[in-house]
């Protein structure tokens, strides 16, 4: 699938232009441009936590558990 070329940009804008106004447009894409930021920040939050997962030395916690005492049985 390739991109839309010179005229149908043309025809998608004059869309736009029509159903949400010249006044709306400026908002609306510096509300998507906001969205993509805190996507990219997010992700590269989420990636930068997974690399710092896996650079720390994994640390082999054995823990001792006691030692269950057998309980004396009751007479009935």
């Amino acid at each position: 699938m390739s991109l839309p070329g010179g005229w149908e940009w043309l025809i998608i804008i004059l869309f736009l232009l029509i159903f949400f106004g010249a006044k709306r447009l400026p908002e609306m894409a510096k509300g998507l441009g906001k969205g993509i930021r805190e996507f990219k920040g997010a992700i590269s939050g989420i990636t930068d936590e997974i690399e710092k997962a896996g650079s720390k030395p994994v640390e082999s916690k054995t823990e001792e558990k006691p030692e269950a005492k057998p309980e004396p049985k009751k007479a009935d």
